[in-house]
């Protein structure tokens, strides 16, 4: 099977992963999304161009490095704060704070930040590259595992997904694709003889609703979930839980009711997945805005209670 060894922008590779389609798996997370999800947790993957992280924790202060990112920085982005007590309490330490208007994301200080406190969110890559790092993970992929592509939106960067499910599948390995299913419809088609499962969100039924939370309509995100439904292509259908945005009875149940329209072949799974805050934090690195402050997850009842709702239309599912 012939593939092209093309350039890609990634973000992470986790192997071990267990959250991401069947089994024990290896996930590769490409960088840049059309979406904005008021939800996300990972936001370094919405953009497609690398961004600069700042982890203070990790920050050894500025004495160690003898002012190496302070100086590194051609915008003067870079500052030293107020002395605090280091971890060890070894004694006063000056981390740094990075001005965001300034920074323009040159990444000239990660190469010289010894702790890695400041880090490039994101990395080029290629097909080639990202095989010979996921295929070290092969004999953790028996009894049902295998690589997810994931994002971000995979199929933002089309030609790098494309050739790496085809370099994959020349070796048998189970793919999964993470999709917003944002793509055009052409572009499922083509990668659909190489995809084993999608995992594909379906995030609201109502497209101007949809809008506000994700900065995208949903026509699309349906016509093509139902395509690849009709092409033969399998479904993990994943619906977020989040309250107050997408927790309505009104919206659950038309979800749940165009689940079970879909061939019932097609739909292996639809997994509810409750809000969580795991991602705050890295909104904080970035030097975001987290916008969700004051949503809380939603308990178990509840969930259960959905949960209940999705298996009534004979639908597989379960709790993530």
């Amino acid at each position: 099977m012939e593939y092209r060894n093309v350039t890609g922008h990634i973000y992470d590779i986790q192997g071990y992963a267990v959250h991401d389609g069947p089994g024990i798996r290896t996930t590769v997370y490409t960088k840049g999304c059309p979406l904005r999800c008021l939800w996300c947790h990972s936001p370094e993957s919405q953009r497609h161009e690398f961004e600069l992280g700042y982890l203070p924790i990790k920050c050894l202060g500025t004495e160690l490095c003898k002012n190496a990112c302070v100086d590194a920085c051609p915008e003067g982005a870079i500052s030293k704060n107020e002395p605090v007590q280091a971890l060890d309490g070894s004694g006063l330490i000056q981390k740094i704070s990075v001005d965001r208007e300034k920074c323009t994301s040159c990444l000239k200080c990660t190469a010289v930040c010894i702790s890695k406190a400041l880090y490039s969110a994101g990395r080029d890559t290629t097909v080639d590259e990202v095989y010979e790092r996921v295929i070290k993970d092969v004999g953790f992929f028996r009894n049902g595992g295998g690589i997810t592509i994931s994002g971000g939106e995979a199929m933002a960067q089309f030609e790098f997904t494309l050739n790496l499910a085809k370099r994959l599948k020349n070796d048998e390995i189970h793919i999964c694709l993470d999709t917003t299913g944002f793509a055009p419809a052409e572009h499922y088609g083509e990668i659909l003889p190489f995809v084993d499962l999608f995992l594909y969100d379906i995030k609201h039924m109502d497209s101007a609703m949809h809008r506000r939370l994700t900065g995208v309509p949903n026509e699309l995100i349906l016509s093509n979930a139902r395509y690849i439904a009709e092409q033969g292509g399998a479904l993990q259908i994943r619906v977020p839980v989040i309250p107050k945005l997408t927790d309505s009875d009104a919206n659950l149940r038309a979800t749940a009711e165009f689940c079970a329209s879909l061939p019932r072949e097609a739909v292996k799974l639809v997994q509810l997945l409750p809000y969580h805050k795991s991602g705050r934090m890295k909104y904080e690195r970035l030097g975001w805005k987290y916008k969700l402050t004051n949503v809380e997850p939603p308990d178990e009842a509840v969930m259960l209670k959905v949960l209940e709702m999705f298996q009534s239309y004979g639908l597989n599912s379960q709790l993530h």
